[in-house]
């Protein structure tokens, strides 16, 4: 894998969400944040969450995306239960995943982090596969921006202890960062 100048990943599938916009000006990538998600939950394989980012969901397919409807959310990248990685917007871009958020003593946690959101859900373990191509990809952005380090990566519970729970009790964090204290 390789950054791009205009922060797309060669060699990865690209979607293109509209759910992005402009970091604010002079805003260094200082984070990773790590989410799980699957739709509808526990259900794995099909085009619900790339449909979700990309605004074209259709939400009577199921009786939970009632609550999804206009809803407006992206994430730079998701990884495949069988490792495959989709780059939704490029990282020098806001994709909307963190939500009303807290990390490193700020607010808007979008404004300076890269969202990775995990094919999964709190009551399933993760593959190897997605282990396999998270590290990976952490290598690369570690590589590519300074204020990134391996021991800034948080889940999005970390974040937003009162709304989320992801990535849930079963993701192996010493699979991703160094043990915390």
């Amino acid at each position: 894998m390789k950054l791009l100048p205009n922060g797309l990943i060669y060699g990865v599938e690209h979607i293109g969400s509209p759910n992005f916009d402009d970091r604010p000006s002079n805003t260094d990538i200082e984070v990773i944040i790590v989410h799980s998600i699957s739709l509808p939950e526990g259900i794995y394989g099909g085009n619900e969450i790339q449909d979700l980012f990309c605004n074209q969901l259709d939400h009577s397919a199921h009786p939970s995306f009632e609550d999804l409807v206009g809803l407006k959310v992206s994430a730079h990248f998701l990884i495949r239960r069988t490792g495959r990685l989709i780059q939704f917007v490029a990282v020098d871009k806001r994709a909307w995943h963190a939500g009303k958020s807290f990390c490193l003593g700020r607010e808007r946690v979008n404004d300076f982090s890269i969202g990775i959101e995990l094919e999964g859900c709190d009551g399933d373990t993760f593959e190897n596969e997605q282990y396999a191509r998270l590290d990976g990809l952490i290598d690369l952005l570690v590589s590519e921006f300074p204020a990134v380090s391996r021991n800034n990566i948080f889940g999005h519970s970390e974040i937003a202890p009162d709304r989320k729970t992801d990535p849930g009790p079963y993701f192996d964090w010493g699979r991703v960062r160094p043990r915390r204290i």
